[in-house]
């Protein structure tokens, strides 16, 4: 599968998960708000989150689809499987004694995490309790991501990235369900999320079966870690948990430091992030899933010329969908953030302290983007060790920006000290990589990225002066009532992709034929499997 395939096959499901999570977010919005009982729920949901990013989604996976990858090239199917079934048995096992433990350590570790509810003992007490019914959700997801990754060796990408759908559905409907009959809308909702993660491990189940893989577990858990194959991976997930997972770092440590600034606030850069997560998850998550196993192959294979070409034009996907995405959230947050939250119990106030996180955190959207396309070329080689590095420099950053920001700017400025991190993660990377022989920084993608951060300041100059044209006419966006909103925000949309489109066209960062061209060899192959 080609890596414009690729991403697009995980970017679309991704896309929809990401819908369905606005529409669990309005929800949310509108039965918790953003108050003590939300701050409490995003603490409790965080938490497994975090270590899912660290444990699953970040250091397992960055670890272990590599070699996966070169034992489906090297060593064949039956060899890659069985492999696969002793790193899951043994992560399991470890993961299930780290749940239980954390469930006893729970007071203390929600004290860490969430410092200034420390104040509130009512508040306190509600975190630790919706924290131990949400944390098991870690052991689960954790099993979702392996089965993932296995899927992913093999070429399939729809399955994984429709999975995250149903964490949204049963949300959804654990709000409808369980919260009539809750303490509060938290406790049903924190049900919601633990068992979403059983689902998908059976959601998932069903596309390893398709394929003909089926995961034994072992037990014999002494003689697995004598396995030099297993014992090799285990020393790369553990510098990789930090490497992989120093943007939920960030995030833990501006919920811990923002706790401190007042009640909402952990909500407020919760729904800021969310929005962020749109393009991030897309074409940030998308790009590093579907790379990760391409360029592994390559290079297990000796084909460096072609790993470079794939290293390049997976900068170019992040930065042609993240730039005018980034452009495009910082001048539309305030409608944003109005019309999918702004209801219920989600307060006019809380809306405008929304919207100005959403535009700190956007303007350090293309480099994460285009970092989560670079450090795939240190995994595939195996270097998880560099990656750490950089992260410890991210983190620090991250951690004295917050601190130095957040009493004259409050949760804005602690969502501009990760905006900041972010530039320095980019620098690292583009600096470790060229420095390495590993990938080099052309002129001619320079220029690419020079067209499209044009294109993109078009487009947002367009829509910021529509949006005066509108204000001086209609008067103030908040005030407007909901069936003249929707209209217009749909036509600033329409008008942004437009001018977008036409700049990308005239400067030639888009060539229309070569993807109609695309679109219809797809088409031609679809009507031929069909045949």
């Amino acid at each position: 599968m080609s890596l414009f395939k690729s991403i697009a096959t995980f970017g679309g499901f991704t896309l929809i998960s990401r819908f369905t999570g606005f529409a669990r977010d309005m929800i949310l919005a509108n039965f918790l708000g953003a108050g003590a009982i939300s701050d409490a729920f995003f603490v409790a949901f965080k938490l497994p989150n975090l270590f899912r990013s660290l444990f699953a989604e970040g250091a397992f996976t960055t670890a272990f689809v590599p070699m996966l990858s070169h034992k489906l090239v090297s060593d064949g199917r039956d060899d890659a499987v069985r492999f696969a079934a002793q790193a899951i048995s043994v992560l399991t096992f470890f993961l299930t004694f780290f749940v239980i433990l954390m469930e006893f350590c729970m007071p203390w570790v929600v004290e860490i995490m969430a410092p200034g509810f420390a104040d509130n003992p009512e508040k306190m007490a509600l975190s630790v309790e919706l924290s131990r019914i949400t944390f098991p959700f870690l052991l689960f997801i954790s099993i979702v991501s392996f089965q993932s990754g296995i899927l992913n060796s093999f070429g399939k990408f729809a399955g994984p990235a429709a999975a995250p759908v149903i964490l949204n559905l049963t949300m959804i409907v654990s709000v409808f369900a369980f919260v009539p009959f809750g303490e509060t809308p938290a406790h049903g909702i924190s049900w919601g999320v633990t068992i979403a993660g059983l689902i998908e491990i059976l959601w998932l189940s069903i596309f390893l079966k398709r394929i003909n893989v089926h995961i034994k577990p072992q037990f014999n858990i002494r003689a697995l870690l004598r396995n030099s194959q297993i014992r090799t991976l285990f020393k790369r997930i553990a510098p990789g948990v930090l490497g992989a997972g120093i943007y939920q770092i960030n995030m833990v440590v501006d919920t811990i430091i923002v706790s401190l600034v007042g009640t909402g606030a952990i909500s407020w850069l919760y729904y800021a992030n969310r929005i962020q997560q749109l393009p991030l998850g897309v074409v940030g998550a998308a790009i590093s899933v579907a790379l990760l196993p391409i360029l592994s192959q390559h290079l297990k294979a000796g084909e460096i010329s072609q790993a470079r070409q794939t290293q390049d034009k997976a900068v170019e996907y992040g930065a042609l969908l993240s730039i005018p995405a980034a452009i495009a959230l910082i001048t539309l947050a305030e409608p944003i953030i109005d019309i999918l939250f702004r209801h219920g119990k989600f307060t006019f106030e809380d809306s405008l302290m929304t919207s100005q996180a959403v535009i700190a955190y956007s303007i350090g959207l293309p480099s994460y983007v285009i970092v989560k396309a670079l450090a795939p070329n240190f995994f595939a080689r195996g270097d998880t060790k560099t990656p750490v590095k950089y992260s410890i420099v991210v983190f620090i950053t991250n951690l004295l920006f917050c601190v130095a920001l957040m009493k004259p700017f409050g949760h804005i400025g602690v969502a501009s000290a990760t905006t900041i991190a972010s530039f320095v993660s980019l620098g690292q990377y583009l600096r470790g990589l060229k420095k390495r022989g590993y990938w080099n920084y052309t002129s001619e993608l320079n220029r690419k990225i020079l067209k499209i951060c044009l294109c993109s300041l078009v487009m947002g100059g367009i829509i910021y002066a529509a949006r005066w044209a509108l204000h001086d006419k209609l008067g103030d966006w908040l005030l407007l009532p909901y069936a003249v909103k929707l209209p217009l925000f749909a036509g600033l949309c329409i008008l942004g992709v437009a001018t977008f489109c036409i700049m990308a066209k005239l400067t030639g960062v888009l060539c229309v034929t070569d993807i109609m061209k695309m679109l219809l060899n797809k088409g031609k192959k679809n009507a031929q499997n069909q045949a």
